[in-house]
């Protein structure tokens, strides 16, 4: 039998030892380190904070990096110079309005929302329009006394502007980038929120009192 020395069997329970039970250099807590570094990248990577997504539209909605309805100005019905900034706070629906019409009545809704709601920051916002039909051929004092002797219309009302084509007006083009839609026909609607965001689009035949039209603007007034 062979007889190894005191010392040469110290040496191969070391090399033994050291074989099975020592971590590799680095692989331990190095590699737990990596692990979770890339767990937080990753992480990182998917959550999007909380003032990113503040300004996000909705489905219809503008983008976040449109300043939004309220920064643009526009003309009143009498010529003057109105800067939107002053309904900010407030939710609006913007109309593009016609004096023959077969929608014209759909005024005296208008008017009915206006008046039940602007104590609560609601105003509806009429732009006169002569494109769908020649049906708003008038003067801006024609107009005045039109709706207002008719339909008793004390809203806001702008001077006339066109909604689409080449000559489409800055805020007809800032509702149409948010969400896609150009008026149809007289008396189509957008509903603005408080920060000047476009929230959604109705078409002509949403009437003023239609349940979806009053949710949408109840659900902004909040």
């Amino acid at each position: 039998m062979l007889r190894l020395s005191t010392p040469a069997v110290l040496v191969a329970l070391i090399v033994s030892l050291t074989a099975c039970g020592a971590p590799p250099a680095n692989t331990g807590n190095g590699g737990g380190d990596t692990s979770e570094a890339q767990m937080a990248s990753n992480n990182a990577g998917e959550s999007v904070p909380a003032e990113a997504t503040a300004n996000t539209q909705p489905a219809s909605g503008q983008p976040s990096s449109s300043p939004g309805v309220y920064a643009l100005a526009a003309n009143s019905l009498e010529g003057q110079p109105v800067d939107l900034s002053t309904y900010r706070g407030k939710v609006t629906l913007v109309v593009n309005v016609a004096s023959e019409c077969g929608y014209t009545r759909q005024y005296a809704g208008l008017q009915k929302l206006h008046g039940d709601m602007k104590g609560r920051g609601f105003a509806v916002l009429g732009f006169p329009s002569n494109e769908f039909g020649g049906q708003e051929p008038g003067s801006a004092a024609q107009i005045r006394e039109f709706c207002t002797s008719k339909f008793g219309v004390d809203f806001p009302m702008f001077a006339k502007v066109e909604t689409k084509g080449d000559k489409q007006s800055p805020i007809y083009a800032a509702l149409t980038n948010a969400t896609g839609e150009k008026p149809g026909w007289n008396f189509c609607k957008y509903l603005v929120g408080k920060n000047g965001e476009v929230l959604g689009f109705y078409p002509s035949s949403v009437a003023p009192n239609s349940p979806e039209l009053l949710k949408a603007i109840e659900g902004a007034l909040q």
